[in-house]
């Protein structure tokens, strides 16, 4: 007989109503399962948790209100994301707050998405992700700590938690400032899953049988609206708002499921976004995008663009409708594609190395 395939289990945000969350967990999960091991994501629980993630779901576009006709389309979208998340290989079930039922496992890798950041509004703090009670070898890829600022620095006691993990890698520069001075070690920059492997949804394409722009995000600003709108026209191009109510797109494609969203980005002439994930799927598709900073997501947007030298991707209110131009229609420079190659070899070699 030889020997067991190594039990491995991923730690993430893997119940978020989100169409990163999903996808990076189950690239993550997949990649691992192609390399021999017996990976699963471990499966936490809290109703806490779920009563903020479904709320959060039927009203995501806060502060803007939601209209009564759209509660319905959010509800089956969040549906099709519970049936998604159902299917993953996943541990026997666990308190997020009490682990101590969590079975045995030779690595746990915790990772991507934001598990560590403290000002998360319904998982910050929380011990687990910091590898509280968790007996396994650990290491994390891809983790992040958010929109928790570098400045800020990071308190002992969670500093000490993570001094436990063998190998530690980070998606962003602002991680990788707040290990570095916590720590005083510099950690592995690695890609998010999505774009370090390929997303592979399943089932058929549902959408327009023409060229559309995609758009992902929500509470653009007007400006935004009206420049993506005004070059999309010009082209004859619909714009299809994934998951999202944004009236100033053509069609409200607001019950999208993780398959018919990973299946929009990959098909979509342009991609329009305010999100982390939008511009990652324009990135692992080689699709012209525009994206706009958000006060949440901003830290992650641009150390994104930093890490592959896609700044001018980036536009705010004053940017001219040239630049929105010039996002939307020149293919990606290939500077930023070497960079994304070169950084997911450099993925692949320190998991290669933590996993070994």
């Amino acid at each position: 007989m030889g020997n067991p395939k190594p039990r491995m289990g991923i730690l993430t945000f893997h119940r978020c109503i989100n169409y990163g969350s999903y996808w990076q967990a189950r690239c993550l999960v997949e990649e691992l399962r192609s390399r021999g091991h017996e990976a699963v994501i471990l499966d936490h629980d809290a109703w806490r948790i779920k009563r903020a993630e479904w709320t959060c779901a039927l009203r995501p576009v806060l502060p803007t209100s939601v209209p009564s006709m759209d509660y319905l389309l959010y509800g089956l979208k969040l549906l099709k994301f519970l049936r998604a998340i159902s299917k993953l290989p996943r541990s026997p079930r666990f308190s997020l707050e009490h682990a101590s039922n969590l079975e045995s496992f030779d690595r746990v890798i915790v990772g991507s998405d934001e598990v560590w950041n403290l000002r998360h509004p319904w998982y910050g703090g929380c011990p687990l992700f910091f590898g509280a009670g968790i007996g396994a070898r650990l290491v994390s890829y891809g983790a992040s700590f958010g929109n928790y600022d570098a400045s800020q620095g990071l308190e002992p006691a969670w500093a000490d938690r993570l001094r436990r993990f063998e190998a530690i890698s980070v998606r962003d520069d602002n991680s990788r400032a707040i290990i570095q001075n916590a720590l005083g070690f510099e950690p592995e920059l690695v890609l998010d899953p999505c774009l370090q492997f390929m997303p592979r949804p399943e089932g058929i394409w549902r959408g327009p049988d023409r060229p559309f722009v995609a758009v992902y995000g929500h509470n653009f600003s007007e400006a935004f609206g009206r420049n993506v709108r005004r070059w999309a026209r010009s082209h004859g191009y619909p714009m299809v708002s994934l998951g999202y109510r944004n009236d100033w797109a053509d069609q409200q494609w607001i019950t999208a499921g993780p398959q018919d969203f990973a299946h929009a980005m990959a098909r979509a002439e342009a991609v329009a976004t305010n999100f982390f994930h939008g511009c990652i799927f324009a990135l692992r598709h080689a699709k012209p995008f525009v994206s706009e900073r958000s006060p949440y997501r901003s830290t992650k947007i641009e150390n994104l663009m930093a890490m592959i030298g896609g700044e001018k991707r980036l536009v705010s209110e004053n940017s001219t409708a040239t630049t929105y131009d010039v996002c939307l229609s020149e293919l990606l420079d290939s500077r930023i594609l070497d960079r994304v190659d070169r950084l997911r070899r450099q993925s692949n070699e320190f998991l290669d190395r933590a996993l070994d």
